[in-house]
């Protein structure tokens, strides 16, 4: 049986480089839930922090969901999402298998690119809400596997 080609999930037209802004979403392999345990999130967040600096990726917000993560990331001149993204998945999957002996990350990875329009506090504050939604806190504040290491995120529960 011929297996079906899924289409590509980055647009042709586009090099993902420079200063653009990304909603980025990854998912655990099999959608298993690592990342309700913290020893697993201190293995992730500082491979993330220290090659979104290699990278010269701001992290706008990150949430560390059961099953997935999600980032807003914003790039500098010479940032590229998919050297990032590689380093990142690479390097983490690694640190990863050394503890768990398993697969970290699904394959590929979501992608938004944020338009002039969309304001990145308030994208970032509905990664931050992702919890929320969830059921898992009832304050985006209260839950210990998000946050951010450009914004102080107690000031945005001003925003809408």
């Amino acid at each position: 049986m011929l297996r079906k080609r899924r289409r590509a999930p980055r647009l042709k037209s586009f090099d993902y480089s420079g200063r653009y802004a990304y909603f980025v979403t990854c998912s655990t392999y099999q959608r298993r839930p690592h990342f309700v345990d913290k020893a697993v999130v201190d293995i992730v967040l500082p491979a993330l922090e220290r090659i979104s600096d290699e990278h010269r990726f701001g992290i706008y917000a990150y949430c560390f969901m059961p099953d997935h993560l999600h980032l807003l990331l914003v790039g500098e001149e010479k940032s590229s999402l998919r050297g990032f993204m590689k380093t990142f998945k690479q390097e983490s999957s690694f640190a990863f298998k050394q503890g768990y002996a398993n697969s970290l990350w699904q394959r590929s990875y979501h992608d938004h690119v944020l338009r002039k329009e969309e304001v990145l506090e308030e994208v970032a504050l509905y990664i931050l809400n992702n919890p929320v939604r969830a059921g898992l806190v009832d304050d985006y504040e209260n839950y210990d596997f998000s946050g951010s290491f450009v914004l102080d995120i107690k000031d945005l529960n001003g925003q809408t």
